[in-house]
């Protein structure tokens, strides 16, 4: 079981991801050691390195922002990760829909729903 996400520094907005590699990204001019979390309204650090630490307790502020969120891409460095059901049925719930591709894929596709202003977020692993 994942940690809670600590409260603290975030970007007040959303942003496309321009690049990721060696355990970070860049986006909006800055650029961050480890993992994401990308809400249609800020964008988080996220303490997760692994996808067996995703779960409720680490996907908290998603889970808080349900109502702005109809699709939830997960980003899984470079691996293949397949939910376990209780999650995926949690964020079915929710009327949140799971999707988990290796983050690579996960950007690109974050950025085009974010292009065309659909209610996306995004939990990205970091790729080493």
């Amino acid at each position: 079981m994942a940690k809670a996400p600590p409260d603290g520094l975030h970007l007040p907005r959303s942003a496309p991801i321009e690049s990721y590699g060696k355990g970070g990204f860049y986006f909006a001019e800055m650029s961050h050691q480890g993992s994401l979390l990308c809400l249609p309204d800020s964008i988080w650090a996220w303490e997760v390195s692994d996808p067996a630490q995703i779960d409720e307790v680490s996907l908290r502020r998603v889970i808080e922002n349900a109502n702005a969120i109809d699709t939830l891409i997960v980003g899984t460095a470079n691996t293949v990760w397949l939910p376990p059901p209780a999650l995926r049925n949690a964020l079915r719930r929710l009327s949140i829909v799971l999707d988990p591709m290796q983050t690579g894929p996960a950007i690109r596709t974050y950025n085009i729903m974010i292009g065309e202003r659909r209610r996306v977020a995004a939990a990205l692993i970091a790729v080493p």
